[in-house]
């Protein structure tokens, strides 16, 4: 879908999940850049053909500093990006951390009491 687009100039995988970083090589642009800051438990598979033909890359980082997340704000802001969020009941925040961990989760996962935000993207 991504090389539909064009390809990304860049990709920021925050998902622990190697399964799921591995592909998005594929998805780059030319010269495109895999950032990965969330640490996967199982191994990121992929092929090496992007990586050469296609001069993409990719880095590591640890999740910022506080700068890093002030300038991440700002361009979110700038270029009208808004995250999206699975929310989850505190009463099943168990069955939410395990999801996260096995890497099921699809978007960020957060705890929500019942009169918090409403419900947008409830588990199944």
């Amino acid at each position: 879908m991504l090389q539909r687009l064009g390809g990304a100039r860049a990709v920021l995988a925050t998902a622990p999940s190697g399964n799921a970083m591995g592909p998005l090589v594929s998805g780059l642009g030319a010269r495109g850049k895999l950032i990965v800051v969330g640490v996967p438990q199982d191994p990121m598979e992929l092929s090496a053909f992007p990586l050469v033909f296609g001069g993409r890359s990719i880095y590591g980082s640890p999740a910022g500093t506080a700068i890093d997340t002030e300038d991440a704000l700002a361009f979110s802001v700038l270029e009208n990006i808004r995250p999206m969020v699975e929310t989850v009941p505190l009463e099943r925040a168990a069955e939410a951390y395990d999801r996260m961990m096995k890497g099921k989760a699809r978007f960020r996962m957060v705890l929500v009491t019942k009169d918090g935000v409403s419900q947008r993207a409830p588990i199944n």
